[in-house]
């Protein structure tokens, strides 16, 4: 691991625990660290210490993208990988019996993503060094690790092969013969006794293998434009395409298997005088298995897992997890954010099961498209040896589980959690106005938290009638818009941002130094006491951070600093534990920082680049081909970012390119 800073606050203690706990044979534990406290740097020292294969899982793809830049910087000798869905956009097919419409299912495949995924397979078969991040991606289906791994061929210089039978084997696992002078991923070029093929999971290297006869003499990494040799090889090994590719025998099973099933299912709609449904299926599954047969592959393979892959009806599906498994070596599992994770993981499986089941029922799909499924939650908890869930607020789950609870309060920073104040409800909005006054002075940033987009959008527009410099967020806006209105708020375009739920974006704004909750004391979702201890941590990052709660059980403004004065006041579960656990954290860390006279120092964080340079400039009315060449523009620079892993710009490029998309249909036609 490389990194500038050692071990600080809490991370010493928290590190030796975990470590010790895993070592010990305990497979859950949970590290409960606060807004701040550099939990990524503690799970880097851990899988240091630990030298486990691991697969680090969060909820959000954003997350995902900021934790693989991270872990790219701590450990730039080791194979870090990414493994989140390969798709720009994705809808899949349905039906809605009640208007009888049938939805496609529509997609466009990110090929840097692609690639990425593939290079995660083939690094976890050749590599112990391995730390993948990941998203939800990871609990969905794959194809069989065990044959992927039988799907490789192996160069060694001096080793004799036919070429007619290397190029078999080639388009076997998936590679096409190139059709022009430029060689693309997936592709291989033949010229006389040279054979130039670039592997799918590679990036700016393709491989040369030159013949004497049979006899493979050389074997060098080349550039792919230019084809001059960048590294001499004494061998190589290449892997499939993909993880879905199987060998001959494998796909003629699987034909047979199919032909067996639409038989049956043929059967079963005959009996039951359902003729559209038995019409529907026998088109579009002939139509698939001559399309298997002939080329290999058919829309929507993935259907057909069960099948390709061998597994019984309802049995455990494939997954990365299994990649992980087939050397048969413990690995770790780390749960990011596992408060918002696990419970994702456990709701995808009931939503992706619904809505194959009404394509079974009426002969869109072979009751086998049940089985190409995300893992259910039970498999996925106990799949891997070794799991770590981390979290600000981890949820009574991961607490029950874990043989090991390690607290990470006190920050590297010497940054304490904010001071809490309480205010009467029925003063809020002017109670309000007169602190963001305040901040506002100082050159600090607000958020504001409501019970509903009406009142955000109130709100704001009052208080921007009164001088303040605002804006709302909240679900119906798109995400480009979004991520420009929060680094407007950076920026001190805008002060204060007024929205339902300030947790959905992971705002990490070291300018935020009051956050104010409105009607802090109505319970629901988003004033649980785990949403009410993340909404405050919001200011954990400012020196002068501080929280105002309006509820009704005050009459006055009150600053609350221990548990007695907290105590003699009659506050709901939520609220009441929300502020104790932030008064004990608070407590903690003054004590720490005074014992070891630590001065806090304010955290600073770069400027997120801007997604596109904007200019004041009035509206101008883009007629249907000024768009089109827009959205040309903006794919070319999506695909540039992806190329230099920077995966959140081309997150927020491939956004603006659909609301572009949205407005083009309609100026088309």
């Amino acid at each position: 691991m490389v990194s500038r800073f050692e071990p600080a606050g809490d991370q010493p203690k928290a590190i030796q625990e975990l470590t010790r706990s895993i070592k010990q044979g305990n497979r859950y534990q949970t590290l409960l660290g606060v807004t701040g406290s550099g939990k990524t740097y503690t799970m880097a020292k851990i899988i240091e210490q630990l030298q486990l294969p691991t697969l680090i899982m969060t909820h959000n793809k954003t997350l995902a993208a900021q934790l693989y830049s991270e872990f790219k910087h701590f450990f730039p000798s080791n194979h870090v990988e990414y493994f989140i869905s390969y798709y720009d956009y994705y809808l899949p097919e349905s039906y809605l019996p009640s208007q009888d419409l049938f939805i496609e299912k529509t997609s466009s495949i990110n090929e840097d993503l692609e690639r990425l995924r593939a290079s995660t397979t083939a690094s976890l078969l050749q590599y112990d060094d391995v730390i993948v991040i990941a998203s939800v991606s990871a609990n969905y289906g794959l194809g069989d690790p065990r044959e992927y791994s039988k799907m490789v061929f192996k160069f060694d210089v001096g080793e004799e092969v036919q070429q007619q039978a290397l190029f078999l084997r080639l388009v076997d696992m998936g590679y096409k013969r190139a059709t022009s002078s430029l060689l693309e991923p997936g592709e291989f070029r033949v010229r006389g006794d040279v054979v130039d093929i670039f592997p799918s999971y590679f990036k700016e290297e393709a491989v040369r293998v030159e013949f004497f006869g049979d006899e493979i003499e050389r074997v060098a990494l080349i550039d792919p434009l230019t084809s001059k040799v960048k590294k001499e090889l004494k061998s190589f090994t290449l892997y499939a395409i993909n993880q879905f590719i199987v060998a001959q025998e494998r796909l003629e099973k699987a034909i047979n298997s199919i032909q067996k099933e639409l038989k049956e299912r043929l059967a079963y709609f005959k009996a039951q005088g359902k003729e559209i449904e038995y019409k529907r299926l026998k088109e579009r599954t002939e139509f698939d298995l001559e399309m298997l047969k002939a080329t290999g592959s058919c829309k929507g393979i993935e259907n057909y897992a069960r099948h390709l892959t061998g597994k019984k009806p309802n049995e455990t599906p494939y997954s990365l997890l299994d990649y992980f498994e087939l050397k048969e070596k413990p690995y770790l599992v780390i749960v990011d954010e596992s408060h918002v994770s696990l419970p994702q993981f456990k709701g995808m499986y009931k939503g992706d099961r619904s809505r194959k089941e009404v394509l079974v029922e009426y002969g869109f799909r072979l009751p086998s498209a049940l089985d190409n499924r995300p893992l259910k939650f039970e498999e996925f908890i106990d799949k891997a040896p070794y799991y770590l869930f981390v979290s600000a607020t981890p949820g009574e789950l991961e607490l029950e589980l874990s043989s090991t609870i390690a607290s990470q309060i006190v920050r590297p920073t010497g940054l304490l959690d904010p001071k809490i104040n309480l205010a009467p409800t029925k003063t809020q909005v002017e109670t309000l106005y007169d602190e963001i006054q305040k901040e506002v002075k100082k050159g600090n940033r607000v958020l504001v938290t409501t019970l509903t987009q009406k009142m955000a959008e109130d709100l704001s527009e009052y208080y921007s009638s009164l001088g303040i410099k605002t804006a709302y967020l909240h679900a119906k806006i798109s995400a480009v818009e979004r991520n420009e209105i929060i680094r407007k708020l950076r920026l001190g375009k805008i002060e204060v941002l007024i929205g339902v739920n300030l947790l959905r974006e992971g705002l990490d704004l070291p300018e935020v130094s009051l956050v104010a909750i409105l009607d802090a004391n109505k319970e629901g979702f988003l004033r649980s006491e785990t949403s009410l201890i993340q909404t405050m941590g919001r200011a954990a990052r400012h020196l002068e951070g501080k929280v105002i709660l309006f509820c009704d059980e005050v009459e006055e403004r009150m600053e609350i600093t221990d548990l007695k004065e907290l105590e003699r006041l009659n506050l709901n579960n939520s609220l009441y534990n929300a502020i104790k656990t932030t008064l004990l954290r608070r407590k903690k860390q003054a004590e720490y920082n005074k014992k070891h006279n630590i001065t806090p120092s304010p955290v600073s964080r770069p400027l997120e680049e801007e997604l596109k340079e904007t200019q004041e400039e009035d509206e101008v009315v883009l007629e249907s081909y000024d768009i089109q060449e827009k959205i040309e523009q903006l794919t070319q620079q999506m695909h540039e970012a992806a190329q230099r892993l920077e995966f959140e710009k081309a997150a927020k490029l491939r956004d603006e390119i659909e609301e572009l998309k949205k407005v083009f249909k309609p100026l088309k036609s």
